[in-house]
């Protein structure tokens, strides 16, 4: 039986959940298939398209067939490539005690709620003792709530600065030394460049508004133990500075012209383009430009941009990571998989393979990731990872999000005004005042 916050969280979802459960049967636990091994499910995010000239099995379904063991072979089965669509049809399954999921790969502020909702089995002390020695702190709090690891990661994403050197000498600026927004800003109206950022009305958007208030020096949320009576501190200087560096960018002429529908590929194009200048985005970015010899000999990185001078930034995080359905038949087995899906040995095969970089320590120091990347990149990842700034884990974060989403879109209606107002509808929504 659940109790107190994480009861009325599960009946929240599952009332949420109850037409899609009630429409279709549910899956029967995988059983022992022909070979008499039983049959592990993972439901995966979806990877990259593997290069025309790979051969075998690419990606989570590689890591799948190198952790089947002579017990048990595991299975993937995709999710929608959008994380809030995979969010949904995870919650809906999981809510009903649909026991044909065993494992899950989950993008990271989901961990809280489907540990709080009783989704995600517990890992034993022993096994999370081991994951956490392993992990990056950035990566290992990702995957913590209430005091207890929850998830496994598996790899950690993290965002940089990622800019053309031509412009950035051009304009006599280098953001190695570390940059602000507002000089980012005005370098690029002064260059005629445009900064790439992620401001369409969906998750990606309130990752960057995340950053930008714990950039400087505040959290959006705190008190994450009182589940929706958290108190809601984006009202703040912090959160003023965050609408400050929003509204800069949407009334200059270093917008691009897609700002308020603009996410992590709009921006690819205009970056390899005549007023390619910046862009903040997460680590395929490195591979993504080797095709084109000239855009990809001018890419230089340097650490995610300060949102008040003097502060150290907080760079999103994201990344995947691995949890155990509660309800599965299996649950043991798949305990042992999610050791072996996160080993470093898969992080680095992974990393080599999609660009989702690891997020273990130990996956940074192996020769093969040295050969992909270049040294200082590696490095400025993993020291990024470690001082990123995690989006609240809490079991009502999807609420929160959506309400960000309704109160600081479009970019260009960013004023000092915004966090104000947007603290007073999160604060009606979590209430139950106010629907969403």
């Amino acid at each position: 039986m659940v109790s107190g916050l994480r009861g009325k969280r599960r009946r929240r979802i599952v009332a949420a959940a109850a037409a899609a459960a009630v429409a279709g049967a549910l899956l029967a636990a995988c059983g022992g298939g022909s070979d008499g091994r039983d049959t592990l499910v993972w439901y995966i995010n979806p990877d990259p398209a593997p290069p025309a000239d790979f051969q075998g099995a690419f990606g989570q379904a590689g890591i799948a067939e190198r952790c089947s063991t002579d017990r048990y072979r595991i299975e993937t089965q995709q999710l929608p490539g959008d994380s809030t669509q995979q969010r949904i049809q995870l919650a809906r399954r999981l809510a009903a005690d649909d026991t044909g999921i065993d494992l899950m790969s989950l993008d990271v502020p989901f961990a809280g709620e489907f540990a709080d909702a009783g989704f995600l089995a517990e890992i034993p002390d022993d096994v999370a003792s081991r994951l956490q020695e392993q992990g990056l702190e950035g990566a290992v709090n990702g995957a913590t709530y209430d005091g207890r690891l929850v998830a496994a990661p598996l790899w950690s994403n993290i965002q940089l600065l990622w800019y053309r050197k031509s412009f950035a000498d051009k304009t006599g600026v280098d953001p190695r030394q570390g940059i602000t927004w507002a000089e980012l800003i005005d370098s690029a109206e002064e260059g005629g460049g445009t900064v790439g950022v992620q401001a369409n009305k969906y998750e990606g958007y309130v990752v960057w508004i995340n950053a930008l208030v714990m950039g400087a020096g505040g959290e959006i949320v705190t008190d994450l133990d009182q589940g929706a009576e958290a108190s809601i501190d984006i009202n703040s200087d912090a959160g003023r500075a965050a609408a400050s560096v929003i509204e800069k960018l949407a009334s200059s002429t270093a917008a691009e012209s897609d700002l308020s529908v603009s996410n992590e590929g709009t921006v690819l194009g205009p970056f390899a383009g005549d007023s390619g200048a910046y862009q903040v985005n997460w680590t395929f970015i490195y591979n993504q430009y080797k095709s084109d010899e000239q855009v990809f000999d001018d890419l230089g990185w340097a650490p995610y941009p300060q949102t008040v001078d003097g502060q150290p930034s907080r760079p999103p995080l994201g990344g995947i990571n691995i949890g155990v359905n509660s309800s599965s038949g299996h649950i043991d087995e798949a305990l042992e998989a999610m050791e072996c899906i996160t080993s470093v040995d898969n992080q680095v095969t992974y990393a080599i393979e999609t660009g989702n970089m690891p997020s273990s320590g130990a996956a940074y120091d192996a020769a093969e990731l040295a050969k992909a990347y270049p040294a200082d990149l590696l490095e400025m990842f993993r020291s990024s990872i470690d001082v990123a700034g995690p989006r609240p884990i809490t079991p009502y974060w999807s609420d929160i999000s959506t309400a960000l989403q309704s109160t600081w879109h479009p970019a260009d209606s960013v004023t000092e005004a915004t966090p104000g107002r947007s603290a007073e509808f999160l604060r009606e929504v979590l209430d139950g005042k106010r629907l969403l």
